[in-house]
């Protein structure tokens, strides 16, 4: 795995390394000694699935407040997503920046999702499963969210013809009222 560093304090696009011959090639998505090099948090708490039917399914912009913030490694089984993420950490110089980037099939990148970031996603192909490995259990009642359009952080989504989201995710507050 191959860490390059985004803009925001902490979060990394993960590039794998893979073995490839004539059968197709083999990547580790998961890596603790890999991670832990990095300085990061590779503690494994669950491992979870999403899948998306249509293009322009936007989720999130999900995030687990104190004292049950976790980390992510998010990559994109099939298909493709626009994924993002937010620094919310007041203490950060990066505090209220977001980082966008192309995550897909092909290429097999990750993100590292920082303590603290808000993630979201959207679907630029149908039939998209993303997979997250997640550092703390998910936790309701700390369970928040920003609006996925929230004019505060300015987000340049990809266009779509017709945006595909949850009402809970439409609901989301921007980011001041929180």
């Amino acid at each position: 795995m191959r860490f390059v560093e985004t803009p925001l304090a902490g979060a990394f696009v993960v590039e794998p390394q893979r073995s490839e011959d004539l059968r197709g090639y083999f990547q580790r998505l998961w890596s603790r000694a890999e991670i832990e090099q990095q300085g990061l948090t590779a503690t494994l708490e669950y491992t979870a699935v999403s899948y998306n039917a249509r293009v322009g399914t936007l989720r999130g912009l999900h995030y687990q407040f104190a004292p049950y913030e976790e980390t992510k490694l998010v990559s994109c089984l099939t298909g493709a997503v626009y994924d993002v993420i937010i620094d919310l950490n007041p203490t950060s110089p990066t505090f209220r920046q977001w980082f966008g980037v192309e995550l897909d099939a092909v290429t097999g990148r990750a993100l590292f999702v920082p303590e603290g970031f808000a993630h979201g996603f959207q679907t630029l192909t149908d039939a998209t499963r993303t997979i997250y490995h997640i550092s703390a259990p998910w936790v309701p009642e700390a369970s928040a969210g920003v609006r996925w359009d929230d004019p505060s952080f300015d987000i340049a989504w990809p266009e779509t013809v017709d945006r595909v989201m949850s009402d809970r995710d439409r609901a989301w507050p921007d980011y001041e009222t929180v």
